[in-house]
C-alpha cells in the first residue's frame, strides 16, 4: 500500500511490515497488519492519527489489546500500539491524575494508592489501557469513568482538544467514540480524585481483587464477551442455557464464568466467533433475549 509510505519515513523502525497481532492480544488470537507503528508518546499517537486521516489510511488502534478479538485474516492498513505512558500526580487538597493513554489501567489504579489518591479502587482489576476504558467507559465494582474522569485529551482531523467528561456521552459501556459518532483518538486523560490513607485503599483494592479472582476466569481471553442485558447478565443468561464448558476448538465458554471466552492454546479467531453465534443463538432461542456484544471484531472476516 503505496500511502503508508508517510508512515514508514515519519516512523522509521518504529514501523513494521506483516506483523502477526496475537502477540499484542490479550487472547493471543489474530493474524497480520500491514504495518505495525509503535508510538511511545500521546504526541506520537496524535501524528500517527493525523497522517491516517490525511492519507486516508485505514488504522486500528491497540493498547493492552483486551476487548478485541482480531481475524485469523489480520489487519489491512495500519495496527498503532499505543504505547505512550506518562503519568502525572498532581497532589494536594483535591489531587488529580494526568495520564497518557497507553498505561495500562489496573497499573494506574495500584500507583494511585500508593499515593494516597484515592477513587480508582474499582480499576485495579480492569484489563486494557488508560485510553480504551476511556474509549469504551469501563467499570466495575461500582465505579465507572463516567464517575471519576474529569477530562480526556483527544485528536480530532482538525484539531487536538481537552474534552470534558460530559462531551463523552457516556452511557453503559458505551461512548461516542464507541458508537462511531466522531472520529477522534483519546490520547491522555485527567481523574478527580481524593486523598485517603494508602493503606485503607490497598485493603480496598485487595478486596476487589479476591473478588475478581474468584469469579473470573485466569488465561487469554478478551474480557467479557457480551454486555448485560437490560436487569439481567450476560454470564448467567449463558450458563443457564447450559454452555459452560462448550468448545470449538481450542475456543472455550470459562467453566468459572460464562461470559468470558478462553485461549486453551492454538485457537483461531473463527473458532471464538464460532462459539460466539452458539452462545448468541442459543441464548435467543431459550430465552428471547439478544446478546450484544462487548468485544470488538477487527480486521477481515
Amino acid at each position: 500500500m503505496t500511502n503508508l509510505t508517510a508512515l514508514r519515513e515519519r516512523f522509521g523502525a518504529k514501523a513494521q511490515e506483516n506483523v502477526i497481532l496475537a502477540p499484542y492480544t490479550s487472547a493471543r488470537i489474530g493474524g497480520p497488519a500491514d504495518l505495525l507503528v509503535t508510538l511511545s508518546s500521546a504526541d506520537e499517537l496524535a501524528e500517527a492519527v493525523t497522517i491516517c486521516w490525511r492519507e486516508a489510511i485505514p488504522f486500528s488502534l491497540l493498547g493492552g489489546g483486551s476487548n478485541i478479538l482480531v481475524s485469523d485474516k489480520g489487519l489491512r492498513g495500519v495496527a498503532l500500539l499505543n504505547r505512550a505512558k506518562a503519568v502525572e500526580f498532581r497532589a494536594g487538597p483535591e489531587p488529580v491524575l494526568w495520564a497518557e493513554s497507553g498505561v495500562i489501567f489496573s497499573n494506574l489504579a495500584h500507583r494511585a494508592a500508593v499515593k494516597g489518591f484515592s477513587g480508582l479502587e474499582w480499576a485495579a482489576t480492569v484489563p486494557g489501557t488508560l485510553g480504551g476504558a476511556v474509549y469504551g467507559n469501563a467499570g466495575a465494582f461500582g465505579g465507572d469513568m463516567a464517575r471519576d474522569l474529569l477530562r480526556a485529551d483527544v485528536q480530532l482531523e482538525t484539531e487536538r482538544a481537552w474534552w470534558p467528561v460530559d462531551a463523552l456521552g457516556y452511557d453503559y459501556r458505551s461512548s461516542v467514540f464507541k458508537r462511531d459518532e466522531v472520529r477522534a483518538v483519546v490520547l491522555a486523560a485527567e481523574f478527580k480524585l481524593k486523598n485517603a490513607r494508602p493503606e485503607e485503599i490497598k485493603t480496598t483494592i485487595d478486596q476487589f481483587v479476591a473478588r475478581r479472582k474468584a469469579t473470573q476466569p485466569p488465561g487469554a481471553s478478551m474480557g467479557s464477551m457480551f454486555k448485560n442485558p437490560p436487569g439481567d447478565f450476560a454470564g448467567r443468561l449463558i450458563e443457564a442455557a447450559g454452555l459452560k464448558g462448550a468448545r470449538v476448538g481450542n475456543a472455550q465458554i470459562s467453566p468459572l464464568h460464562g461470559n468470558f471466552f478462553v485461549n486453551e492454546g492454538a485457537t483461531s479467531a473463527n473458532d471464538v466467533r464460532a462459539l460466539i453465534e452458539m452462545a448468541r443463538d442459543t441464548v435467543m432461542q431459550k430465552f428471547g433475549v439478544q446478546l450484544e456484544l462487548e468485544v470488538e471484531l477487527l480486521g477481515e472476516w
